[in-house]
């Protein structure tokens, strides 16, 4: 969900003639892998052959491989190995991969009473990796702990909190349900069937369940917050051991069945995730082979990139994909002065975005932004409420200094986040604070490791608040391929949560509420995108998010690797399904 080089080096490796080809190979087979963005547009490598071990790594460590408890994309991507959700999203290259399959489910939900219930089928015969028999009762347990205990498991959405009927606000969770009843909006009439009872209206509610929080999870198993240590598997894939921050192994699971499951295919014998590996060290292992795929998707680093762009043999290896992502930097509108509107606005002027694109690696890492939704989500509208305005190379700051003139705050000290195993979006913020010295503002950079970045810093107002944390290094993906998917967790008031908040502009604003809220109760697709590029404008006139870069993400794509596509279901990251190994 959420990235450098030099600005010599990026300079030179960023001219339009090093830009990527896009031409695909054989029909979307396996004849595409010796060209630039094959798996963009096919299968790379396309292969049914098992056996072998299939090596992914890591530059941090995930917040938590609990899928109820995560909200990057990556693990939404990598925990479908392990667990099945009610739905997800079919295996293909770019926007195909947007194809939303039942997965768990039978079939794709049954509305009723005018959208606010919704029904699904279990499969028959999907079985844990211990033997027990999946329920339907599994399914509403897993997504009582994952909304409503809150104070255990702060990390995912909580879409399901904020729209099912919760018992007029009384359920407080599993763990201190002391009747055990459980949620009354959530029915299981039979061990297959499961009923969603929602406030209102939601559209997109087939959407909300491929969310991993739909994953079943047995109430006598779960273990709270070491649940993420040995999740029981109804996957293709099983624990087989976990050396916290350093690997996870996964081996087939012996009681999936390709009968129960279209999707999946069980090809490797074992899946190896190695974490905390320096990113220079992972792009080299992905050239020689001993890494397959990078997990978290983000792309290589800016040296292997001027290595790769300057190479026409390595650069047939890349795919440069969208991935209905924005690098953006968050304003905090409950920290002083970025509480008034005027400071906001005099930012939005100020940041140089062409300087901070060329931190982040230039062009093809990312096209310069104006808009909180990224160019490939429907909705989107081309647009400029603050366009800046060049004199050659050097930013005009008029604009800028008249609105900070406005705001009054005068020289003002803030502090700055930005993830310290990311160096490119560590670049970016200092790029940033040396665009707003320029208008008196002395940021200081304070930075944290992905996997506590929203659980203990960023994503906490109270730490905000105690550190003046005025702004906030974010990039954001998509939670499902549509105007609401995007926005509704970074903008809905009714999202902040105290842990693990992504509205890290803590916007609250009543009109964008409601936008939203009656933009996913409309059953008309067209209505609901032009209310999206409504909800885009007003939190643009709101200036409480300052768009840099529509991200685009450069990708080596490993020759020993089988099966890749780069989807963007999940960020333009490959598909990781079904990733085998060439023998």
């Amino acid at each position: 969900m959420r990235r450098s080089v030099p600005v010599a080096a990026v300079a030179a490796i960023t001219s339009a003639g090093l830009l990527l080809a896009g031409c695909s190979g054989g029909k979307g087979s396996s004849e595409g892998s010796g060209e630039a963005n094959a798996a963009t547009k096919g299968v790379v490598n396309a292969s049914d052959e098992k056996g072998g071990t299939v090596t992914y790594a890591i530059s941090d460590a995930p917040e938590s491989f609990d899928p109820g408890n995560t909200y990057y994309a990556f693990i939404y991507n990598f925990s479908r190995l392990y667990a099945r959700p009610l739905t997800t999203f079919k295996p293909g290259p770019g926007p195909k991969g947007n194809e939303l399959v039942p997965d768990l489910a039978e079939s794709m939900g049954k509305p009723s009473d005018g959208g606010k219930t919704w029904t699904y089928k279990i499969r028959k015969g999907v079985k844990y990796d211990d033997g027990s028999t999946v329920t339907a009762q599994d399914v509403k347990y897993a997504v009582e702990r994952s909304n409503f205990a809150r104070d255990t498991l702060s990390l995912g959405p909580n879409y399901f909190q904020q729209f099912l009927k919760d018992n007029d606000g009384g359920y407080k969770g599993p763990y201190k349900d002391k009747s055990k009843a459980g949620l009354k909006s959530i029915e299981t009439p039979d061990e297959q069937t499961v009923v969603f009872h929602l406030k209102k209206p939601f559209a997109e509610f087939d959407y909300l369940v491929s969310a991993p929080q739909t994953a079943p999870v047995p109430q006598a198993k779960d273990k709270g917050a070491d649940y993420t240590k040995s999740v029981l598997s109804t996957g293709s894939y099983k624990f087989e051991s976990y050396e916290e921050g350093k690997k996870l192994t996964l081996v087939r699971n012996p009681q999936w069945s390709a009968k129960t499951d279209p999707l999946r295919k069980q090809l490797p014998d074992k899946i190896v995730l190695n974490l905390k590996v320096a990113q220079s060290t992972i792009d080299k292992d992905l050239k020689s082979g001993n890494t397959l795929v990078d997990l978290a998707g983000r792309g290589v680093d800016g040296q292997t990139q001027a290595q790769l762009l300057t190479d026409p043999k390595e650069k047939a290896n890349t795919d440069n994909t969208l991935g209905q992502r924005l690098v953006y930097t968050a304003l905090n509108t409950k920290v002083k002065p970025f509480d008034n509107i005027e400071c906001r606005k005099a930012v939005q002027y100020a940041i140089d975005k062409k300087a901070v694109q060329t931190s982040l690696g230039g062009p093809i890492r990312g096209e310069l932004a104006s808009t909180v939704l990224p160019t490939d989500i429907d909705g989107y509208q081309k647009y400029d409420l603050y366009p800046q305005k060049y004199d050659g190379d050097k930013l005009d700051l008029a604009e800028a200094k008249k609105h900070w003139d406005k705001c009054g705050a005068g020289k003002t000290t803030t502090t700055i986040l930005a993830r310290n195993d990311r160096q490119d979006e560590v670049d970016a913020a200092t790029t940033v604070i040396d665009s707003l010295k320029k208008i008196g503002v002395t940021a200081k950079i304070q930075s944290y490791p992905t996997s506590k970045y929203f659980s203990d810093y960023a994503g906490v107002p109270k730490f905000n608040k105690k550190n003046n944390v005025g702004l906030i290094m974010m990039q954001w993906g998509s939670d499902f391929p549509t105007g609401y998917g995007y926005l509704q967790q970074i903008l809905n008031g009714k999202a902040i949560s105290q842990s693990g908040n992504t509205n890290l502009s803590e916007l609250d604003d009543p009109e964008i509420n409601k936008l939203l809220d009656s933009a996913i109760a409309n059953t008309d697709k067209a209505a609901r995108e032009k209310a999206y590029a409504e909800i885009d404008k007003k939190t643009m006139e709101q200036a409480a998010i300052v768009p840099l870069t529509y991200f685009k993400v450069l990708m080596y794509r490993s020759p020993k690797a089988t099966n890749l596509v780069s989807t963007s279901a999940f960020s333009g990251q490959y598909d990781y399904l079904n990733i085998g190994v060439k023998k």
